[in-house]
């Protein structure tokens, strides 16, 4: 299965942005509302991925330096180095790339413009339900259908 079929499936009204100079309290009170746990950080109002900040971003600035940090900009605090994909790759790969990288959300860029974000929730769910299809399959065979 490919990450375009996860996109497809997926009802939702886009990838959830915020500027990068955004206070981090302002991005939290998006996660909070929007009950999400990743907002991509963009400065063309979601053309393109500049960073992404998670709950675990925050929540780990808090235990650094307290709540001062609420008050900084989103670019203070963002992950910069961003792991993307295309819709052409597929479900198994960037299930890997999630888990070994130890993160829950993943872009979709194409052409450099962010198309999608998809979460290791969306790969488990793409994987469950291509396993269910085999089996379904191989029942089908064993029974002579």
């Amino acid at each position: 299965m490919l990450v375009q079929a996860i996109l497809t499936s997926k009802a939702t009204d886009g990838v959830v942005t915020v500027a990068p100079t955004a206070t981090v309290s302002e991005a939290a009170k998006i996660l909070a509302q929007k009950r999400i746990g990743t907002v991509v950080v963009s400065e063309d109002e979601g053309k393109t991925a500049i960073g992404i900040l998670s709950e675990r971003d925050i929540v780990r600035e808090l235990a650094a330096s307290g709540s001062g940090c609420l008050n900084q900009p989103v670019e203070s605090y963002m992950t910069r180095e961003l792991m993307t994909a295309t819709q052409q790759e597929s479900v198994q790969d960037i299930m890997t790339r999630m888990t070994e990288g130890r993160f829950r959300h993943m872009p979709i860029v194409e052409d450099g413009k962010l198309i999608g974000i998809v979460t290791i929730g969306d790969v488990v769910k793409a994987q469950l339900t291509e396993l269910a299809m085999e089996k379904d399959a191989l029942q089908g065979m064993i029974m002579g259908h």
